[in-house]
């Protein structure tokens, strides 16, 4: 058995965010897409509702034997190992997403803020940063970015708090908060959130906006034109999602956006962007915490 056989058919498409859109350049699209691959398989993986733990975790170090070159039995991080050897880059990012699935299999519950930040550093904040090295960007780059990944990782976590506890019992949200809220975590289960989680959700949300506040230098920073664009548009989409949690109940109401809303809010974004480029509005980074 190998991990590609756990494959749930979900794909690039079906993500929250753009995944190697048309926007960024065609050469980095195949390591990007080879890179996601890697991880859409290791996290169906963590996610499966049939395998135990123990062999979540079996198939998972499979991934990462293969990865460095000492198994060739796991498809996907063959073909990311060939890539990265092309390309001169380090397996690290890579590597360091096996750490956050493994801790997805074996934690379930987490302290604080700090406890789910340091999740995100193995979860989410390698995705950026190994975008960035694709593009040649300069590890400058990478506190707005891992700032980003960090606020899209809480984003989907908020978005999906009911399902993640009744699929995998699985809960993101601190458990001081809910317990500060004289709630337990099957609160999550209810059809609708009570006034207590949803002033929980909404104080994340804003924690998360913070995060966001921290990335907006990202566009400005990154000399790539098309992948500035791509960041903007991630950036956009993001402050409205955020925007969405803060009225929105995530356990009963709809938490995303609609096509029409996506298309419109990346068309800003990137006319946006593309102004500043040309009038020399993105040539320095905007301050944290400000926006432009």
């Amino acid at each position: 058995m190998t991990a590609a056989n756990h494959r749930t058919g979900k794909g690039h498409k079906d993500e929250n965010f753009p995944v190697a859109s048309l926007i960024i350049r065609r050469d980095a699209r195949a390591p990007v897409m080879a890179y996601y691959a890697f991880a859409r398989v290791a996290d169906d993986v963590s996610d499966s509702p049939i395998l135990a733990p123990d062999m979540k975790l079996k198939l998972l170090d499979a991934m990462g034997a293969s990865l460095r070159g000492e198994r060739e039995n796991e498809p996907e991080a063959v073909a990311l190992r060939e890539v990265l050897r092309e390309r001169g880059l380090s397996d690290q990012h890579a590597h360091d997403l096996l750490t956050a699935f493994r801790r997805d299999v074996t934690q379930l519950r987490y302290t604080d803020w700090d406890d789910l930040m340091d999740y995100c550093r193995y979860s989410a904040m390698p995705v950026g940063r190994y975008v960035l090295d694709v593009h040649g960007e300069s590890r400058d780059t990478w506190p707005a970015s891992d700032a980003l990944c960090a606020a899209l990782q809480v984003i989907n976590h908020l978005q999906d708090c009911g399902k993640d506890k009744r699929a995998l019992d699985r809960v993101y949200i601190p458990l001081p908060l809910l317990i500060a809220g004289d709630l337990i975590p099957d609160v999550l289960l209810e059809p609708a959130a009570p006034p207590a989680l949803l002033d929980i959700i909404h104080h994340l949300a804003k924690r998360t906006d913070a995060l966001l506040d921290q990335a907006e230098p990202l566009a400005a920073q990154v000399k790539d034109l098309r992948l500035a664009i791509e960041v903007a548009i991630i950036q956009r989409l993001a402050r409205r999602l955020v925007r969405l949690l803060l009225i929105r109940d995530p356990l009963s109401d709809r938490v995303h956006l609609t096509k029409i809303e996506t298309l419109c809010t990346a068309a800003g974004a990137a006319l946006s962007t593309l102004w500043q480029r040309m009038t020399g509005g993105g040539t320095r980074a905007v301050p944290a915490g400000k926006k432009p």
